[in-house]
């Protein structure tokens, strides 16, 4: 990872700057260490060390333990977390997130907004210093500030998607109990920040790397739009169609012709990635996803300086989607025998079957291998997380062409994607129609029994041709519950060992967290909890 996406993310003391959290409602923090215009004089070169820590909480919020990475995953039909010989059972948190039976309690979603919450929070300070002259920046003040808003206004994205309904707060210096806004109000304040603070940002993709650059905030905005029919009721699909094609028409992105190195521990500026959260196994630590899927015995496959704790794997059924010849099934997914890096023996081998989640053998199970794991690795990947990558825009604006009746453009645009995953094995298959597209998905949906056996669900899913291919994309990439809610399957499909939840309409958003409503009383708990 180069020098400035270590600077990105490492702490706030950088610029002598710590704050601790009460709580995400709490505003009146204690602040140990200002900046202040006495005795700091900022120029350009230090604007990287001021939005640091803003970008720096990104880190836990997104893959950090049961953050944002596993609330997307574990709540779908891609990954599971079973019980495991060494442990993994967790009071059950991991069946009630894929038997979608979270309480208040659940601290999977209560991290998530703790977390986001930290990000807008660490926002507001910075901004509110820069208002307020305590960090004077003479060059490039407004468009520091718009860069702060957008990260803001990510940070609220993710909470629009997860928990719906919650509050705006936009200054640090109000220290009272906000109001709580509805997911429509949410939805239409995120839609103009970002229009308001688009034009200030940079649209140099190479000098922005790891920032919320013009090209980020657009993706943001289009994916925003993707899903507008869950937020407000009301699709978008047009202005899907609109902002993918500014992005595209900027070139300043590209499809990486090797899948695998978007996610290579020295994916840094991959022409793909629009936004990254940057992580470095010394100065980001936090990207722990090899830790969480693979065996303790596959340390000695890596050389690795850490024991894995063995928990995730994947879905049988979903591996049994896959075309046998889709290079990303062998990207994505760590199977069968694993060899020892010194001895040359079989250690542990990876078998596809999982027999249900209540109790597991420690092999069993695909594990996640798309974030490359480098020989040698410590308890933290060097890996960046590519949030948004540019196959992410081919998509979205695939599937708002698709929806709107222009099949076989969003056809070419999907065939465009899949070229490289066939590109080795056989590169006919790369393309694919409107009619696959438009028809049943290949996800064999149902309940597992104990001996494997599918209990199959009946009825098609429109577009689930389309929606496989995006499984087969972003797979294990924090995508699957929003494009699952987006086609109607997250609240109707079996898979594995999960079953439509009675309320089902109400789990597309997650409880609002039991201590936020004890620690505020203009909160009200979302319906259905």
């Amino acid at each position: 990872m180069q020098k400035i996406n270590k600077l990105l993310v490492g702490s706030a003391l950088m610029i002598g700057v710590s704050f601790t959290l009460q709580s995400c409602l709490n505003l009146d923090e204690e602040v140990f260490s200002e900046v202040l215009s006495e005795n700091f004089q900022p120029g350009e070169r230090d604007i990287p060390s001021i939005i640091a820590p803003v970008y720096g909480s990104l880190r836990g919020l997104m893959m950090g333990w049961q953050g944002h990475f596993d609330v997307q995953e574990e709540s779908a039909d891609v990954i599971v977390t079973p019980a495991r010989p060494n442990g993994w059972y967790d009071g059950g948190t991991y069946v009630r997130m894929h038997q979608h039976t979270w309480t208040p309690l659940q601290w999977q979603p209560t991290n998530l907004w703790q977390s986001s919450y930290r990000s807008i929070t660490t926002a507001n300070r910075v901004i509110a210093q820069i208002e307020d002259e305590e960090i004077a920046i003479v060059e490039g003040r407004e468009e520091v500030i718009a860069e702060l808003k957008a990260v803001r206004a990510f940070a609220y994205y993710l909470l629009l998607d997860n928990h719906g309904n919650v509050p705006i707060v936009t200054d640090f210096r109000d220290g009272s109990l906000p109001e709580q806004s509805d997911r429509v109000s949410l939805y239409n304040f995120i839609i103009e920040q970002m229009n308001e603070v688009a034009p200030s940002l940079s649209k140099d993709a190479d000098a922005t790397y790891g920032q919320m650059n013009y090209w980020a905030a657009k993706t943001l905005l289009a994916k925003i739009y993707l899903n507008a029919e869950v937020y407000t009721g009301t699709p978008q699909w047009q202005k899907v169609i609109e902002v993918c094609d500014e992005i595209i028409a900027g070139g300043a992105y590209s499809l990486d012709p090797v899948y695998s190195k978007i996610f290579h521990w020295e994916n840094q500026k991959n022409q793909e990635i629009i936004f990254a959260i940057p992580y470095d196994e010394i100065f980001g630590q936090g990207n722990t996803v090899h830790m969480k899927t693979l065996d303790p015995l596959s340390r000695f496959v890596y050389g690795m300086q850490a024991g894995p704790w063995g928990g995730n794997c994947a879905v049988p059924q979903f591996i049994d989607s896959y075309d046998q010849e889709d290079g990303r099934l062998y990207d994505t997914w760590i199977m069968g025998p694993q060899i020892h890096a010194n001895t040359g023996e079989v250690v542990i081998n990876y078998t596809k079957a999982v027999p249900g989640i209540a109790a597991t053998a420690s092999n069993e199970g695909y594990r996640i291998g798309k974030y490359q794991i480098k020989p040698g690795a410590t308890g933290s990947l060097d890996n960046d997380f590519p949030f948004f990558r540019y196959a992410d825009v081919l998509m979205m604006k695939a599937e708002a062409l698709l929806r709107t009746g222009n099949g076989a453009e969003a056809a070419s645009l999907v065939s465009e994607v899949r070229a490289r995953a066939f590109a080795g094995t056989n590169p006919q298959k790369a393309t694919v129609t409107a009619a696959v597209l438009e028809g049943n998905s290949r996800y064999q949906y149902g309940y597992q029994n104990p001996d494997g056996s599918i209990v199959p669900d009946s009825g098609v899913i429109p577009y689930g041709g389309f929606l496989d291919e995006l499984g087969w994309e972003f797979a294990a990439e924090a995508h699957r519950r929003q494009d699952l809610i987006r086609f109607g399957v997250f609240q109707t499909k079996s898979w594995f060992n999960h079953r439509p939840h009675p309320q089902a309409e109400s789990k597309i958003i997650f409880p609002i967290p039991e201590g936020e409503l004890n620690n505020n009383p203009n909160l009200s708990q979302n319906p259905g909890y």
